[in-house]
């Protein structure tokens, strides 16, 4: 009885994980400049903290922001934006623009760089009312689109 024995090539088994590990390379590559553009120059993720936003927006909603529109066009009156808290800069908000630079607020003329921003849930918002206005170079972006929850997944 012939028996036949398959030996499998050391060299073949290596040049099959180096082609894995090449092709992963590869992928890894491409992802992260396709991906690393996008991430830091026109759009990122933002997770909602708080009920300042409700009903239109809850704790923990996962939204992503336009960075680039504002490039090419002003803020308008009903966008929801994400900023830089003024008295906080490391921090983060999300409110919606009540008024526009040169409106008037509470006998207050805006100025040409600063936007009078709201809370959705008044009774529970820091905003405007407190502590003024929010100049334009604070602006990161506007919300576009809702990821999470799914119930709730669309454009804004």
């Amino acid at each position: 009885m012939d028996q036949e024995i398959k030996v499998k090539s050391s060299s073949r088994q290596g040049n099959s994980i180096k082609s894995e590990i090449w092709e992963f390379v590869k992928f890894s590559v491409i992802a992260i400049l396709i991906v690393l553009p996008i991430r830091l120059w026109i759009a990122q993720p933002f997770v909602v903290n708080g009920n300042s936003m409700v009903p239109n927006f809850h704790n923990g909603d996962y939204l992503i922001i336009d960075e680039i529109t504002y490039q090419f066009r002003k803020p308008q009156i009903g966008e929801v934006i994400v900023f830089r808290y003024p008295k906080n800069p490391s921090e983060f908000f999300i409110k919606r623009i009540a008024a526009l630079p040169g409106d008037t607020i509470n006998g207050t003329t805006l100025a040409a760089d600063e936007y009078y921003v709201l809370g959705d849930n008044k009774s529970a918002s820091l905003d405007s009312r407190y502590w003024g206005p929010v100049k334009s170079n604070l602006i990161v972006g506007r919300a576009i689109l809702r990821l999470w929850p799914i119930s709730s997944l669309g454009i804004l």
